[in-house]
C-alpha cells in the first residue's frame, strides 16, 4: 500500500481518486510541481478502463502514436491501433518508471469527501473506513467505469453464464456454445469476430444499427519502429500529423453538411463492400444522422456477419428464460451463454462516492438536471476540487489524451495562483458557472449530437452532458491559463475566520 511522502502520512497535500490515463497524468505533473499527492485506487492494479476491459480484441479506437502521453511518447507500439494488452502495459511502465506507484493506495474505494470551510480541507472517507485529508482533490475517474445491463425481465432465473463484456468472465469456455450478444455498439463490434471463431453459433440482439467505417489497422514493421525511435522530432510531427487528420473530422459533428455527405458515403461504401444481401444492409443501415450517435470503426465486424454461425437479431428483448431470450415479436432464441454488451452508466459522474462541498451542499443536488462544470473541470461550491474527464469533456473525433493533458496544465496553474497568492482555497463564481454552461448548451443544440433522440452522450431528460462542443484547439486555448476574475481567492486568519482576498 502506497502512501504520500509527506510529514503527516495520513494527511497528505492532495488526493487524487483512480489511477486511471487521468489520474496517473495529474500524478506525474503533480510530482514535477513538488506537490505530495496520494492517489486512492479502488482495485489493485492501475489502468482504470484497460484493466477492467478485457474481453477478446479489445482495442483503442484512437490511433496508437496519440494514445499515450506526449511527454512519454511510445514508438514501439505493435500496430497503428493500442489492443488493450500493449495500453495496459504502457500505464503499468509509466507507473513503475515515474515512481507513481508508491504514491498509490490499492484496494482504497472513496465513499465520501467533505470540504471543511473553517480549516480550508478535504475529508476523504473510504469504503473500509479510513480517513485522509487533503488541501486538493482530484477526480480521475472518468465516464466509462460503470457497467450498464438494462433491467430485462427474467435477466436472474439464466441457467447458463451471463456477464457484462466489461467485466469478462475467461473462465467461460465459448467454443462449441450458441453464444447471445445483447448489443452492437462499440465493444461488441470486437469482441464478436473473435468469438465467432470457436463458437457454435453468436446470435447478435441489435436494438439499433451503428454507423461504421473501417479501421484499417495493419502492424507496425520493424523499421517503422526502429525510424521512430531514432527520430523523437519526426514522431512529434507524426503525432501532430494524426491529431490534425482528425481534428478534420470536427465540421461532421458541427454540422457542416459537406462534411456529413463525405463521412456518409464512406460509412455507406463500406457496408455495400462487406454485405451483399440488400435486407441484411437495411437491419445495418442506422435511422439517425451520421455522427448523431458513437461512429464506430472496425476492419472485421461485417465479415463476421458474413459467418454461417452468426445471426442477427434486429428486435428488442421482451425477457429472458432459463434456456434463452425471447424478442417482442414472441420468437424464442436459444442460448448457452449470455454476454451484455450494453455500455455503461455515463452521464453519473462521480456515482456512487458522495461529494460534499460549502455548507453541506450536496454535489447529487446541485447536478439534480444534469452534471455540469466550468471547462468540465471546476463546480462552484466546491473549493480546490478539480475534475478529469468531467462533464462536457467527451470527444467524438479525437483523442481523449489531448484533453487530459489540458484540464492537468488548467488544473496546475489554478494550484500555482492559489499557493502564490497565499490562499487557502479557490472557489468558482456560480455566475460564471452557470454563464459557461449556457453558451455550452446553446452551442450543442446545433451540434450532430442533439439530432438523436437518445445517446450515451445525453441524461435521461435528454440534457448533452458528455460532449465537449466544440474543436479541441478551443479547448487546448480556453485551459491554457486559469481566469482568476471566474475564482474567488480565500484565505484563514489564526482565529479560523476566512478572508476573501
Amino acid at each position: 500500500m502506497g502512501a504520500s511522502k509527506t510529514t503527516d502520512e495520513a494527511n497528505p497535500r492532495a488526493i487524487i481518486i483512480g489511477a486511471g490515463f487521468a489520474g496517473l497524468c495529474l500524478a506525474y505533473h503533480f510530482a514535477k510541481e513538488g506537490l505530495d499527492y496520494c492517489i486512492l485506487e479502488k482495485s489493485y492494479e492501475v489502468g482504470g478502463t484497460w484493466r477492467e476491459n478485457t474481453y477478446p480484441g479489445a482495442a483503442c479506437d484512437v490511433p496508437s502514436i496519440s494514445y499515450c502521453f506526449s511527454f512519454a511518447q511510445k514508438t514501439d507500439w505493435t500496430h497503428k491501433w493500442s489492443p488493450q494488452g500493449e495500453i495496459l502495459d504502457y500505464m503499468r511502465e509509466f507507473a513503475d518508471e515515474q515512481g507513481i506507484r508508491e504514491h498509490i493506495r490499492f484496494g482504497c474505494e472513496v465513499a465520501t469527501a467533505d470540504f471543511d470551510e473553517a480549516s480550508g480541507l478535504w475529508t476523504v472517507r473510504t469504503t473500509d473506513g479510513d480517513q485522509l485529508k487533503a488541501t486538493f482533490l482530484a477526480s480521475g475517474v472518468g465516464q466509462l467505469h460503470r457497467p450498464s445491463i438494462p433491467a430485462i425481465a427474467g435477466r436472474e432465473e439464466f441457467a447458463g453464464p451471463a456477464f457484462h463484456s466489461a467485466r469478462w468472465d475467461h473462465d467461460v469456455d465459448l467454443s462449441g456454445k450458441t453464444v447471445a450478444v445483447v448489443g452492437n455498439a462499440a465493444s461488441a463490434i470486437q469482441f464478436i469476430p473473435e468469438i465467432a471463431k470457436t463458437a457454435a453459433r453468436v446470435k447478435i440482439f441489435q436494438r439499433s444499427a451503428n454507423w461504421m467505417m473501417q479501421r484499417n489497422d495493419r502492424a507496425y514493421t520493424e523499421r517503422e519502429k526502429e525510424f521512430l525511435g531514432r527520430s523523437p522530432i519526426l514522431t512529434r510531427l507524426y503525432r501532430w500529423r494524426v491529431w490534425a487528420a482528425y481534428e478534420s473530422q470536427f465540421p461532421l459533428f458541427a454540422g457542416v453538411k459537406m462534411s456529413q455527405a463525405m463521412y456518409l458515403r464512406m460509412a455507406k461504401g463500406h457496408l455495400e463492400e462487406k454485405i451483399s444481401d440488400p435486407e441484411t444492409r437495411k437491419l445495418l443501415t442506422p435511422d439517425y444522422p451520421i455522427g448523431a450517435k458513437r461512429i464506430l470503426i472496425s476492419d472485421d465486424y461485417y465479415d463476421a456477419l458474413n459467418r454461417k454461425n452468426v445471426d442477427l437479431v434486429a428486435a428488442g428483448i421482451e425477457r429472458i428464460t432459463p434456456g434463452g431470450l425471447v424478442t417482442d415479436n414472441g420468437d424464442e432464441h436459444e442460448a448457452d451463454v449470455i454476454i451484455f454488451a450494453t455500455g455503461f452508466s455515463t452521464t453519473e459522474f462521480l456515482v456512487p462516492m458522495k461529494i460534499t462541498g460549502c455548507n453541506g451542499l450536496p454535489l447529487e443536488s446541485v447536478w439534480k438536471e444534469g452534471a455540469e462544470a466550468y471547462l468540465g473541470i471546476s463546480i462552484a461550491g466546491f473549493p480546490n476540487f478539480f475534475m478529469m474527464y468531467g462533464p462536457n469533456t467527451n470527444l467524438g473525433h479525437n483523442s481523449i489524451i489531448f484533453m487530459f493533458e489540458c484540464q492537468v496544465a488548467y488544473i496546475m496553474d489554478c494550484i500555482r495562483k492559489t499557493r502564490a497568492a497565499g490562499a487557502s482555497w479557490l472557489d468558482l463564481s456560480a455566475a460564471a458557472q452557470r454563464e459557461y454552461n449556457r453558451k455550452l448548451q446553446q452551442t450543442l443544440a446545433g451540434r450532430i449530437w442533439s439530432q438523436v433522440g437518445s445517446s450515451w452522450y445525453k441524461n435521461a431528460a435528454g440534457k448533452i452532458t458528455n460532449n465537449w462542443s466544440g474543436s479541441t484547439i478551443e479547448y487546448w486555448w480556453r485551459t491554457r491559463h486559469a481566469d482568476m476574475k471566474n475564482y474567488t481567492l480565500m484565505k484563514r486568519n489564526p482565529l479560523g475566520v476566512k478572508d476573501a482576498f
